[in-house]
């Protein structure tokens, strides 16, 4: 069978998939309480100990449930934005392991889950509450300039322009807080298309074994207009994320 292809839902699957968020969950509480004390005693072990979880994350994946993941394009560096498709956790995880310094702009009720959330503002991540409109916004910039001019810089922040994960061959709305924060920063964008949800759904189960791919696209530059920028990072975005959700095998292989 294809790589590319995800694998039936099976009864085998079903099981390696409960087996792996036992491990998920043991991994997160063990290397929560490893990398508490550094992280206190020294912030800047947050990165080391989020990475340890991510490629832990990742390579149990890979072993219990049968999934890889196979990145395509120039994986970011130095300070940017990064506006990604969002089709289920196994993005999330694939993204950070690429991006060497990431934080995520997330809900803020994300921020309040337990030894991730606490990790998640060590490394940067910003929260978002969106019943608070443009003060929410400002507030997003005023903490990019603050990281930018802090010791290490800002890194690659991560948005999802859609707010929400989509099912594969779906989308919703863009919003535009990643393109009104590049407007008062001139930080270029670096858009994703994925095609996880193949593999690992949004509901999160089950898990099916095979190899999804994260696919970097070239760097969207400042100067265009938040509106005329919008249109642009959404077409490249759902344009290559279709092809990358025909190379799994499109409604298919998702019946």
């Amino acid at each position: 069978m294809d790589q590319y292809h995800p694998r039936p839902a099976t009864a085998l699957a079903w099981l390696r998939t409960g087996l792996f968020y036992i491990y998920a969950a043991l991994i997160t509480l063990v290397v929560g309480l490893w990398g508490l004390p550094r992280t206190l005693i020294n912030p800047a072990h947050a990165f080391r100990v989020a990475s340890r979880w991510i490629d832990l994350m990742l390579g149990g994946a890979r072993v219990i449930a049968g999934i890889r993941v196979e990145f395509r394009g120039t994986r970011p560096a130095g300070d940017l934005l990064v506006a990604a498709k969002h089709q289920s956790f196994l993005d999330i995880l694939a993204i950070a392991q690429a991006c060497p310094r990431r934080a995520f702009v997330m809900k803020r009720e994300v921020m309040n889950v337990p030894i991730m959330g606490w990790f998640a503002r060590k490394v940067g991540s910003i929260p978002i509450d969106r019943a608070r409109g443009g003060e929410a916004m400002r507030q997003i910039i005023s903490g990019v300039e603050a990281a930018r001019a802090s010791e290490h810089g800002l890194g690659q922040l991560i948005f999802y322009p859609e707010g929400t994960r989509t099912r594969p061959g779906q989308k919703a709305p863009y919003k535009h807080g990643v393109t009104l924060v590049q407007a008062a920063t001139g930080l270029p964008i670096i858009p994703v298309a994925v095609n996880c949800g193949m593999f690992w759904p949004k509901r999160g189960y089950p898990i099916r074994p095979g190899t999804a791919v994260v696919e970097f696209l070239p760097a969207l530059p400042d100067g265009q207009g938040s509106d005329n920028l919008l249109g642009q990072l959404e077409n490249r975005i759902e344009t290559s994320s279709t092809a990358l959700f025909q190379l799994a095998g499109g409604e298919h292989a998702l019946a």
